[in-house]
């Protein structure tokens, strides 16, 4: 005979009155043969459904109803393999941190939400998340856009997995480990591939290339710009430069603030960082694009291409200089007192949680 099942959906819409009430009518209707059922509920993840399937099971016992199920007919109430069916990504900030929730879904319904910070130079910075309702996602997107400075955009939740695999591959390639929050989440990734590297970009557009300053100029790229504490003595020179009493024309004092910034971006934006950055800008082209802002995207991709292109003169693109002229004014604000260095440190620290927990 067949045991008899409840129905897990129904069941997590109820609220703590409904849901008691309608596991006792289920014990008493059926008994003994109520067990499977309500003892697999009992070991759940769902808090509520857990509790109250506890007390029908103590309402049982009362009656002499305690045995076990019999052997080989296993829980009635069990979840499937989960896998990702939805995905959402933040844009990047300056220190290359940036937001991504996963929705994983199970055989019945059951869904769980993970929210991650990662990194493009340390991997997984936080992760959080758990059970969750269609309802209660809904409102937290609702909140979450309301109140995210940077982009929030829906993926396939193939690119997301992609972007987590790379933050463990970075983890191994640097003997790191993800913060401990993460582990209950880490076999769901573990099928997770690191995608394949970008093809060459398109042919370089040098109009949107010098372009490229105007990026900085967005909300979303407020935080972007070299780290100023590696620029502090250059800032100095530069303060020194801008309000030496010596009798200079304005354009010797011009030539020397281009000299400096020369030297910051040649030294700072090494081959390596300038990939960082190309790569950083790529994935902004991807976010501007699916926020309805093609020229923006193709401004970042032109950039990005022009960026990472180990030929071309760094310290003649736009986009370089305004990184580094960026970074210089904030080590100057912070030498004269104005701003502590800790408000505009690159150095990763655990971000605000963006999801719910």
């Amino acid at each position: 005979m067949t045991p008899p099942v409840l129905d897990v959906e129904r069941l997590r819409g109820l609220d703590e009155a409904a849901l008691d009430a309608t596991l006792r009518d289920f014990a008493n209707a059926h008994g003994s043969e109520a067990l499977p059922a309500l003892a697999a509920l009992a070991v759940g993840d769902e808090r509520g459904l857990r509790r109250a399937a506890k007390r029908a099971l103590y309402r049982l016992s009362q009656r002499g109803v305690s045995a076990p199920p019999r052997p080989g007919r296993g829980p009635v109430v069990e979840s499937g393999p989960e896998r990702a069916t939805r995905a959402w990504l933040s844009g990047i900030d300056g220190s290359g941190s940036r937001a991504a929730w996963v929705l994983f879904e199970g055989s019945l319904g059951r869904a769980r939400l993970c929210s991650l910070i990662v990194n493009d130079t340390v991997g997984v910075v936080d992760a959080a998340g758990g059970d969750i309702t269609k309802k209660r996602l809904e409102s937290e997107l609702e909140a979450l856009r309301a109140s995210q400075k940077l982009p929030w955009v829906e993926t396939d939740p193939a690119r997301a997995l992609a972007l987590v695999a790379e933050a463990l591959a970075l983890h191994r390639d640097k003997g790191t480990t993800p913060p401990p929050a993460f582990a209950r989440w880490q076999r769901l990734f573990a099928d997770a591939r690191v995608p394949a590297p970008p093809p060459p970009g398109a042919p370089k557009d040098a109009a949107r290339v010098q372009r490229g300053a105007e990026l900085l100029e967005l909300p979303e790229t407020a935080g972007w710009f070299l780290d100023p504490e590696a620029v502090d003595s250059d800032a100095l020179e530069l303060l020194e430069a801008r309000e030496s009493r010596l009798v200079v024309s304005d354009q010797v004092k011009a030539e020397r603030q281009t000299a400096i910034v020369d030297r910051v971006v040649e030294r700072e934006l090494s081959l390596d960082a300038r990939r960082l950055w190309a790569r950083r800008l790529a994935e902004m082209a991807w976010v501007f694009e699916a926020t309805a802002r093609p020229e923006l995207g193709a401004i970042a991709r032109a950039a990005a291409g022009t960026l990472a292109d180990p030929d071309a003169d760094v310290r003649s693109q736009p986009f370089a200089r305004g990184l580094a002229q960026r970074a210089l004014e904030l080590a100057g604000e912070v030498a004269s007192g104005r701003i502590s260095a800790t408000d505009v440190s690159r150095k990763i620290a655990r971000p605000p949680q963006a999801a719910h927990d």
